[in-house]
């Protein structure tokens, strides 16, 4: 039995940059604490094809807009501060980004696929003159499970228990999320302390500041901006649907172009956290809410919502999360904040998941703001259709009679059938 304060506590993480080169630069750094000094001859790195598709063309935070896998490890090691875990990056600063950028000149990074491997996997080996260095991590971003000191296993290193702390073990969490109904997750959040709503409005406040600087700089694509700026020429007019789009892309915006600051993220990724957390946000805004905390507990079941849709998907995959998990999660939580009853809450998943089922993921990069404002729309259309008594049959498509089976099936479609889609993706990501 999990509370909803130890699912929080796993699956909600601050995160400063996209979560795959990051996760890259933990690895890094964590296996660089153990030589006694920065000069190495060489970073060699084994991933799975999907941390290498989400790492490929994404910026790294503070990185000044560069992208690039080398460049995620090298800064790792150099600067990385691996006790941060997902903010492993928070101290680096230009030295080093020119430290790092000259140690690539010098092609000493060599990246191999573990195609065989789960979705997320990372080895991370660095060779000096006289030691070398191993580190792995595996199953979620931050998830540390061995350290190797020339040939040696390391056991006793604080980082192997500092990582871990008050983590519990993902594949325990994802069974007993698995055989929750979704009106036991509706219960979930009634559990929910002063703490746990401390640490939702934390998360609000996180990704609230990565909208603002999305809209006020247009960093990336500037979808969030151009949406915003279409307003003000007339061509558009703003609405709950429209706000929850230029909130949740400008978030995405600034995140994909590697501003340094954090975002709260949701089971593993920084965009499902803004996809959940920021359409909630704003259809506040444009309703009679009773209180802040009743916001703060609709962007809860949103979280778990997320969480038990990728329990099934797995992290990372071929059916883009943002959509159809944290799009469900969001819609789930607008129909719960504007009074929906289970039923219409039930429906609300359905029709999000009736209505972009099929988005594929090509890796995290600029465009996926594009993604994000189409989510966080959906989201919002699928709970007002449901509230008004529109709800998908169970006779359409892969949607079921209950909810779960619903997004259950989802995973099936992500696990089973959409496995080779994600290796042509990658082909054609590595012939560019």
């Amino acid at each position: 039995m999990y509370t909803i304060k130890e699912i929080l506590q796993s699956e909600v993480t601050p995160a400063l940059g996209c979560t795959e080169p990051v996760a890259v630069a933990l690895c890094a750094a964590a296996a660089g604490s153990l030589l006694p000094n920065k000069h190495i001859k060489s970073i060699e790195l084994w991933l799975s094809s999907n941390i290498f598709k989400n790492a490929y063309a994404v910026a790294i935070p503070g990185a000044h807009g560069a992208v690039g896998i080398d460049l995620a490890a090298a800064l790792g090691f150099f600067c990385g501060d691996p006790k941060l875990e997902l903010q492993v990056l928070a101290p680096m600063n230009d030295d080093a980004i020119r430290t790092a950028n000259s140690f690539l000149k010098e092609n000493l990074v060599k990246i191999h696929l573990s195609k065989d491997k789960p979705d997320i996997y990372i080895k991370c080996r660095l060779c000096s003159n006289t030691d070398s260095a191993e580190a792995v991590i595996e199953k979620t971003h931050n998830n540390l499970v061995s350290l190797n000191f020339n040939g040696e296993t390391i056991t006793d290193n604080p980082l192997l228990s500092e990582i871990n702390k008050l983590r519990h073990s993902i594949e325990n969490l994802e069974v007993f999320l698995k055989k929750q109904s979704l009106e036991e997750m509706l219960a979930l959040v009634n559990q929910m302390d002063n703490d746990d709503y401390d640490f939702i409005r934390q998360g609000v406040e996180y990704n609230l500041k990565l909208a603002e600087h999305g809209l006020t700089f247009g960093d990336g694509l500037g979808v969030g901006k151009t949406l915003d700026r279409l307003i003000h020429e007339g061509l558009l007019q703003r609405d709950m649907i429209l706000s929850a789009k230029i909130l949740t892309s400008s978030a995405c915006d600034a995140r994909m172009y590697g501003v340094k600051l954090p975002a709260m993220s949701s089971a593993g990724s920084g965009n499902l956290g803004l996809t959940a957390i920021l359409p909630v946000w704003a259809v506040k805004n444009h309703i009679n809410t009773p209180d802040e905390k009743e916001v703060l507990k609709a962007i809860a079941l949103s979280h778990i919502i997320t969480v038990y849709i990728k329990s099934y998907t797995g992290r990372l995959s071929a059916v883009c999360g943002c959509s159809v998990a944290a799009g469900s999660g969001a819609a789930a939580a607008i129909a719960y904040l504007m009074g929906g009853n289970l039923q219409q809450i039930a429906g609300a998943i359905k029709n999000l998941i009736g209505d972009l089922t099929g988005v594929i993921c090509d890796g995290a990069k600029a465009s996926c703001a594009f993604k994000l404002a189409t989510a966080a729309g959906a989201a919002v259309q699928a709970a007002l259709f449901a509230l008004h008594g529109l709800s998908v049959k169970e006779t359409d498509g892969i949607i079921s009679f209950s909810p779960e089976q619903t997004m259950k099936n989802i995973g099936e479609i992500s696990t089973e059938g959409m496995g080779q889609t994600d290796n042509t993706i990658i082909k054609i990501m590595i012939n560019k």
